[in-house]
């Protein structure tokens, strides 16, 4: 079978480019190697998407998008691609199968950077996270660190600090990149201290986390921190690996003009994974819409 449309990536942008294409009538796969809503489902709670006065939970929008995809008719799959290759019918390659299409919409979003310090590999999931919604209760009365300083690190910061004793956040800069609103909830939670201008250099524990060293950027003086978690945010790398054969930019995004058009013809690319601005579920939407608009368009 050929499908109109192929989408990689089940985040707010290809969940959204699915419910504009199979509302429009084209035969629509997604395929999604991980869960449905990407980094959605990790994210507590979202304030500022419009039509929630009262906020979102994450993975409750994900489930939302997925269930109007689906009722349009778009069909959902999980699995792990191995090869894309371009021409005038796209096919990808999977571990099982091969599917066809008229037209290709990359969604395929970003995955969350590593520190790479010694002592993180070991540690991961023994006290080293990278998900405070999936794992801050099991330090309940624990003292914690956040590593990072924009909108996500603060974020999970403020919501690992309803569980742990202390949340330390660790920040390489003398100033905050997150929003003002995040800054002011964050600096305003009793259980929250910063440590600015400082770099972890590595994380010690036998069987579990229980020490953080760090340095001072400007000093370069080394201090300890006895800690029982290490939490992660310090950015993302756009998942373009499947894609070398279309123009990126210095730091591996890919680059489309205003209508998610990429250097191929037509293959589309939406969401986080395309060089942008802003990065919000709101933006990634509006993507994942015009994409399957212009691919349309393309079919046509």
């Amino acid at each position: 079978m050929v499908y109109d449309v192929i989408i990689i990536g089940g985040g707010p942008a290809g969940l959204s480019a699915a419910i504009y294409s199979s509302r429009s009538g084209l035969k629509t796969l997604l395929i999604e190697r991980e869960m449905i809503g990407g980094h959605l489902i990790i994210t507590d709670f979202i304030e500022n998407y419009p039509g929630f006065d009262k906020g979102v939970n994450g993975f409750d929008l994900s489930l939302k998008l997925q269930t109007q995809a689906e009722t349009f008719g778009a069909e959902i799959i999980s699995a792990e691609i191995k090869n894309v290759s371009d021409g005038l019918i796209k096919k990808i390659i999977t571990e099982e199968s091969e599917y066809q299409a008229k037209a290709l919409i990359i969604a395929a979003g970003t995955s969350i950077r590593k520190l790479d310090i010694d002592g993180e590999f070991e540690l991961t999931g023994k006290g080293v996270s990278y998900c405070a919604v999936c794992d801050a209760p099991l330090f309940k009365g624990k003292d914690t660190a956040v590593i990072g300083g924009g909108d996500s690190a603060l974020q999970e910061a403020i919501y690992l600090s309803k569980f742990a004793k202390s949340v330390k956040i660790i920040h390489r800069r003398d100033t905050f990149r997150a929003s003002k609103n995040l800054q002011d909830k964050a600096l305003n939670t009793s259980n929250i201290s910063v440590i600015y201008d400082s770099v972890p250099l590595e994380i010690k524990g036998l069987e579990r986390v229980e020490k953080l060293i760090i340095s001072n950027v400007k000093t370069q003086k080394k201090e300890e921190l006895e800690l029982s978690a290490v939490f992660v945010f310090i950015g993302l790398i756009p998942n373009t690996a499947l894609f070398s054969f279309l123009k990126l930019d210095e730091s591996g995004y890919i680059l489309t003009d205003e209508n998610m058009q990429t250097s191929s013809k037509g293959i589309f690319a939406c969401g986080d994974i395309r060089q942008k601005n802003l990065r919000q579920i709101i933006t990634a939407a509006s993507d994942g819409a015009i994409a399957a608009i212009e691919a349309e368009k393309f079919l046509q």
